[in-house]
């Protein structure tokens, strides 16, 4: 190697935007980047498709995928919707049970009143009708 025309290897620091940091060695020294293996979707698994001009709808729409992936779904938030109309129905009918159980149980309530109230309407007068029975008897029994 010829001397002084190779720049000096030296130990640098590489910063992320994330915040992540790590050493290095290089000949720039140290270095600001935008993304590392801690940021970038595909050391995470969370990689998603950056779609630049339209290419993934282009490749979609050549291949039919568009349509199939729009009909499912559209037919995921159809289901949706009619799972929560059955839970409703569900809940009014369940409202509705209630109801009737209750106006049943009140004019159940209402026909035993009426019940007791007859009851003791003939319990009295079976009662004022034995005592003017008795009352006629001890007048019999004294004018003889």
């Amino acid at each position: 190697m010829k001397p002084d025309i190779h720049p000096e290897y030296k130990v640098g620091t590489v910063t992320c935007a994330c915040g992540h940091s790590f050493q290095v060695r290089s000949t720039v020294g140290d270095m600001n980047v935008e993304i590392c293996s801690a940021c970038h979707p595909f050391f995470t698994g969370k990689q998603h498709l950056v779609d630049s001009a339209g290419r993934v709808e282009k490749f979609m729409k050549k291949y039919g995928l568009a349509d199939k992936k729009a009909a499912q779904e559209k037919a995921e938030e159809v289901k949706a919707v009619e799972a929560k109309a059955a839970e409703q129905k569900a809940v009014e009918e369940k409202a509705a049970a209630e109801r009737q159980a209750a106006e049943a149980k009140n004019v159940a309530a209402k026909a035993e009143t009426k019940v007791e109230a007859k009851a003791e309407e003939q319990a009295e007068s079976v009662g004022t009708e034995s005592k003017t029975e008795k009352v006629e008897d001890k007048e019999a029994v004294t004018n003889s």
